[in-house]
Parts: C-alpha cells; sequence; structure tokens
C-alpha cells in the first residue's frame, strides 16, 4: 500500500490519516503471466495500481492476432478509462505480462472514497490526465519510425520493460512480427 500512497503524494502531500482512509479502500490482488484482469466485451469497472509487474492493454485485430496497445509498470494507474468513466462495453483487455502485484478498487468503492475525500477524484483525474499525455507521446515517438528504429526507441524510453515481458508482446506493441523482432534484436546488439 505504502506504493500507491508514495505515488498520490508526488501530486500533492498525503496526510497519514488520508493516507489510511485511502488504502483501505483497496484490495491487493495477484495475476499470474498471461492471465487477464479485464477481458473485452464487458464494461471495465475496476481501477487497477500496479505494485509490481507489467501490465498491458490489449485487443484481438481484425485478423485475430493481439495487439499490444500500451504497457502499464509499478507506480501506475490502469483501466480501459473511457468503458470505466461512461460504463461503456470496452474493446481492449487487460492482461497481465509477466507475474503482477495490484492494488484494485472497484468503481462504487471509488465513488464512495472520493464522497469521503474528495480531493482524491481531483488527484486520480491529474494523475491519469498525466499518463494518457505520456502514451500519446510515446506512440508519437514511434510513429514514422522504421521498424529498427522503434525497438532502438523501445530500448531508450521502455528499457526495463524488454526483459520482463515475452518478446511476442514487445513484437506486437512495436508493429512488427516477433520473427523481425528476432532479427532486429541480433543485429542491435
Amino acid at each position: 500500500m505504502e506504493n500507491l500512497v508514495q505515488q498520490l503524494n508526488n501530486y500533492r502531500q498525503i496526510s497519514a490519516a488520508d493516507a489510511e482512509i485511502i488504502t483501505s479502500y483497496f484490495k491487493p490482488g495477484i495475476y499470474k503471466e498471461t492471465e487477464y484482469l479485464f477481458t473485452s466485451g464487458n464494461v471495465c469497472s475496476t481501477l487497477y495500481f500496479v505494485v509490481r509487474g507489467v501490465l498491458r492493454i490489449v485487443a484481438v485485430n481484425d485478423k485475430g492476432l493481439d495487439v499490444t496497445h500500451y504497457f502499464i509498470k509499478e507506480g501506475q494507474f490502469c483501466t480501459i478509462l473511457d468503458s470505466f468513466n461512461n460504463s461503456s462495453i470496452a474493446q481492449d483487455s487487460i492482461q497481465a505480462s509477466c507475474s503482477v502485484e495490484v492494488l484494485e478498487i472497484n468503481k462504487k468503492s471509488l465513488q464512495k472514497l472520493y464522497d469521503k475525500l474528495p480531493f482524491v477524484q481531483d488527484l486520480i483525474g491529474q494523475i491519469n490526465q498525466q499518463r494518457l499525455l505520456e502514451k500519446i507521446r510515446l506512440k508519437n515517438i514511434y510513429s514514422g519510425e522504421d521498424s529498427t528504429n522503434r525497438y532502438k526507441l523501445f530500448l531508450e524510453e521502455q528499457p526495463d520493460i524488454v526483459h520482463r515481458v515475452p518478446l511476442n508482446y514487445v513484437a506486437s506493441y512495436l508493429n512488427v512480427t516477433p520473427q523481425s523482432l528476432s532479427r532486429i534484436r541480433r543485429s542491435v546488439r
């Protein structure tokens, strides 16, 4: 729970009493590699905070292949934001890319927390907004680059992820085949 409080303290100083209230609403969860925390076709009603491990936001394309949209690592919140905010059916899933430990809060409990400590709503909104901006920045960095340069940029921008998740997830994220990624990795060394 201290990881969650540390992250919130990065945006606003949280008193010990408020930290205790906040953490009381979150429940721990442990997921194995490849296990889904949430599957598409449903309304996502849970907000996750990654304590340890890496999650991925994944969808199935029209060819039936998994496409990794984003990786979410320690110290970050994760949900399917549009589905969570608007109670809409999600097209994406959330999957553990490796063994993952999270803190979970469902939408109903989160609303109770917001009612008890109204500043938390602005705080989590601010954190989500920063994360969205970071996702856009990363996608823009990779845009227009060839596959080798996308991989090099991935190593620079997200070096802690490449050795923790299966390479086919990295290939999917970089929009290359696993075979091409293997060739690229050999040439980059």
